[in-house]
C-alpha cells in the first residue's frame, strides 16, 4: 500500500465530535471532496492505521507535548497492515506554533530492525531513492540519536478520510476506535494486547489545509457548532495506560554496538537541550 498524500506544511485543527454530527459531516462532505486513495472501495470510507511511537527514558516528547509547548517534535513510524513488502513511513511531526511541518521518509520494512537497533541509515534502506526522503529519513535518525529514542507504544485506529484531488490541499480525517498499548520492539505488528481505549465513544474530527480555510469548512463548523479541542492520541494514551507502563523495559536500541556515520551523528544532548535544538527550520 503506497503512502498517503500529507502535506508537508500545513493546519489542523481537531474537533471531538459525537457519531451522530460523524455521520453528518460525512453527508456534507461528500458534496466537495472524495474518499482518499486508501479510503477507496472501503465499507464507510475507512482504513486501519497503526502508529509506533519513539521517545526518550524520560518521554521527552510527551511531556513537550503534555504541557503545550509551543515548538515540539513526535517520532513516530507509520504502516497500515503487516506485510513484509509494505513499505513504512518514518515521521517526525513537528508543531512549530500554530502550524504543522511533517517529515516523511518511506523506508523498506526489512531496514526496519537495523535503524531500530541504532544503526546508521543508507540510502538502500529507502523505498524509493528520493532525496528528499534521504533528508528526511537522516533526520528522525539524528533525533532518534540525540534523545535516544526507542518504540513506546502502538497506536492504532480506524480512519475515515477525504481530500480535494489532485492537489490535496484539503483533507478531512474521522478517526474511530482509538487503541493503545505499550510496545518495546520493531515488530509493526497489527495485533494489540494490553491496550487501552482512547477517546471512548466519541470520534476524532480534523481538519487539514495548507492555505487558508475555505470558506465552505468554515460553514460547515459554524453550522454543526463545532468547538475546537485538542486530541492528542499519544498523550492522551500514554495518560490512560500510565507513564510507568512505557517507560523503557526491552529497548531496540543497543547503542555501544551500533553502527554510527560521522555524518548523521552528534554528540549526546541532554533532554531538553535535544528538543530545543532539534526544533529549528524545517529543512528542504
Amino acid at each position: 500500500m503506497s503512502i498517503d498524500k500529507a502535506q508537508r506544511q500545513r493546519r489542523e485543527i481537531k474537533y471531538i465530535i459525537s457519531e451522530d454530527v460523524a455521520l453528518a459531516v460525512r453527508s456534507y462532505l461528500s458534496s466537495y471532496l472524495e474518499p482518499d486513495e486508501f479510503a477507496v472501495g472501503k465499507p464507510d470510507n475507512s482504513y486501519q492505521v497503526h502508529t509506533l511511537y519513539l521517545d526518550s527514558n524520560q518521554l521527552v516528547t510527551y511531556h513537550a507535548a503534555n504541557t503545550g509547548e509551543r515548538n515540539r517534535f513526535k517520532l513516530r513510524i507509520r504502516y497500515y497492515d503487516d506485510d513484509p513488502f509494505s513499505p513504512v513511513a518514518f515521521e517526525i511531526k513537528r508543531r512549530i506554533n500554530e502550524g504543522v511541518v511533517k517529515q516523511r521518509a518511506r523506508v523498506k520494512r526489512a531496514a526496519v530492525r537495523a535503524l531500530l537497533a541504532g544503526e546508521s541509515p543508507v540510502p538502500e534502506f529507502l523505498h524509493s531513492n528520493k532525496p528528499q526522503e534521504w533528508n528526511d529519513l537522516q533526520d528522525f535518525w539524528l533525533l532518534v540519536e540525540r534523545l535516544q529514542a526507542a518504540p513506546r507504544a502502538h497506536n492504532a485506529y480506524l480512519r475515515e478520510a477525504y481530500l480535494n484531488a489532485p492537489d490535496a490541499t484539503v483533507r478531512v480525517t474521522l478517526d474511530r476506535a482509538v487503541r493503545m498499548a505499550p510496545e518495546f520492539t520493531w515488530d509493526l505488528g497489527t495485533e494489540m494486547s494490553e491496550g487501552v481505549e482512547v477517546f471512548s465513544g466519541v470520534v476524532i474530527l480534523e481538519l487539514k489545509f495548507t492555505e487558508r480555510m475555505p470558506t465552505w469548512l468554515i460553514e460547515m463548523v459554524r453550522g454543526f457548532e463545532l468547538k475546537s479541542s485538542g486530541a492528542a492520541k499519544y498523550v492522551q494514551g500514554v495518560e490512560l495506560l500510565g507513564e510507568h507502563k512505557v517507560a523503557r523495559r526491552i529497548t531496540g536500541f543497543e547503542w555501544g554496538n551500533a553502527v554510527v556515520s560521522t555524518a548523521t551523528s552528534a554528540p549526546w544532548l541532554d533532554a531538553a537541550a535535544a528538543v530545543r535544538g532539534a526544533l529549528g527550520p524545517n529543512r528542504s
